[in-house]
């Protein structure tokens, strides 16, 4: 039996969803085959046609634990990709019905595995029906906690349109993970696979910029972790306390914004044991968590290897494979994990 090791960032396409796609005619299924499907970029938010990899784990458990068990991985708590998230589309309706569809499918599919896999049921943003979605992921699906992206609709995260849904969250004080799935710059990140390398750790700062200087954390202290390990974020928050200290129209919240910084969580898919090192120094292991980005090509595929290269404190490593991620979820781990 490995040692228990939690990975908080972990993606699934459950083969419901993807049929449920096709059959909307907003999928192309036609190369799964050659492990990839091509989704169109109102819901992708990537270029129309461009091949988005699909390995099989993605719709296969039994691949998913053996690889797992390979990486050193104990238990997974799994979100849909943010290739079906709909972060720019303008039809909420669809917008919705992907998220029921694949909330069932991923907690379908989850289910057959209860004591190592578990559901972060995605919450669409830019809608005012998402908090009826996180009611439902939370209460009815049983869910783990709840997945959304950096925004939704064309709308940011600090829109008035989310407030019901932030109020929620912060009362339940359910586990959110804030996963990016727009980028800033347009034809600038047009080259190189420039979208996920570059533009979403970018998003990630634009969506946590705008959730503290919009008074959001304030008004609702979340439990919110966030992924590649904060992308952007912790190299602009002396910046942004700068910023709120000399520019009135910054100045929005009690605090600067680094006191909210500091209560998010952030995941050790930072691929440098030097940044990993940085975020437990600055921000504490108390709120370092796994995160792998499995099963994309992207992923850091030995997560345990990574974090022990970062030379940490015994107790601090043991805090960020396994310790942390128990404080995040608040009300502790699923049942039989």
């Amino acid at each position: 039996m490995i040692r228990q090791v939690v990975d908080v960032h972990a993606h699934a396409m459950p083969m419901g969803l993807l049929q449920f796609l096709s059959d909307e005619g907003v999928a192309d299924l036609s190369a799964l085959d050659d492990g990839v499907v091509r989704i169109t970029s109102p819901v992708s938010g990537v270029a129309e046609g461009a091949p988005i990899p699909l390995a099989r784990a993605q719709f296969d458990v039994t691949q998913r634990l053996t690889d797992m068990d390979a990486m050193g991985i104990s238990q997974q708590l799994v979100s849909l990709p943010p290739f079906v998230t709909c972060a720019d589309a303008d039809d909420e309706g669809l917008a919705l019905r992907i998220a029921e569809e694949g909330n069932i499918a991923l907690a379908t599919m989850t289910s057959l595995a209860p004591t190592r896999l578990a559901t972060l049921g995605l919450v669409p943003l830019g809608t005012a029906r998402a908090v009826d979605v996180a009611m439902h992921c939370l209460d009815e699906l049983g869910c783990a906690g709840i997945a959304i992206g950096s925004r939704g609709l064309g709308r940011e995260a600090d829109d008035a349109v989310h407030e019901e849904l932030w109020g929620f969250l912060s009362a339940r004080q359910a586990p959110v993970f804030l996963h990016p799935n727009s980028v800033p710059g347009g034809a600038r990140l047009h080259d190189y696979w420039l979208p996920q390398l570059a533009g979403f750790p970018m998003d990630t700062a634009v969506a946590v910029s705008r959730l503290v200087l919009g008074g959001v954390l304030e008004r609702h202290p979340m439990r919110i972790a966030l992924a590649h390990g904060g992308g952007c974020v912790p190299s602009l928050t002396g910046r942004l306390d700068l910023g709120w200290s000399r520019k009135s129209v910054a100045r929005t919240t009690p605090h600067p914004p680094s006191h909210y910084l500091r209560r998010l969580y952030y995941d050790s898919a930072t691929f440098s044991p030097a940044l990993l090192r940085g975020l437990v120094t600055d921000l504490g292991a108390d709120h370092l968590v796994v995160g792998t980005d499995y099963p994309f090509e992207l992923a850091d595929l030995d997560p345990v290897g990574g974090i022990t290269a970062a030379d940490l404190a015994p107790e601090d490593t043991a805090a960020v494979l396994a310790g942390t991620v128990k404080d995040w979820m608040g009300n502790g781990l699923p049942e039989g994990w």
